[in-house]
């Protein structure tokens, strides 16, 4: 079971922001940024490369919840920022498919 898994079942406290039936958010234990939320599916995935055609609409429902929580975090008119990464030379150290919403800051390219 994953981190994000533990934290869906409730076995793990979390600050989450949004949730509805596919989607939870919450605040991220590290931040790299004064906002910085982590957007995953309930339905464990493990990577990028795992989704499928079947999974568009679940993929959309992550960046409509980005949307809504820049809004209530009142950073979408200054900007904000969705990263996914993908897998060990992409950044990712949990395999459940998630995305991170950082704003509150001026973000810098190349990311790192």
């Amino acid at each position: 079971m994953t981190l994000f898994e533990k934290i869906i079942a409730r076995e793990i406290p979390a600050e989450i922001v949004y949730e509805d039936d596919d989607v939870i958010a919450f605040r991220d234990i590290d931040p790299k940024a004064p906002t910085h939320i982590v957007i995953t599916t309930k339905r464990p995935i493990p990577t990028l490369n795992d989704i499928d055609d079947n999974d568009a609409e679940l993929m959309g429902k992550m960046i409509l919840a980005a949307k809504k929580i820049a809004v209530s975090e009142k950073i979408d008119k200054s900007g904000y920022r969705i990263v996914f990464n993908c897998n060990k030379d992409g950044g990712q150290s949990v395999y459940h498919i998630h995305c991170h919403l950082m704003g509150g800051r001026s973000m810098t390219w190349p990311p790192g």
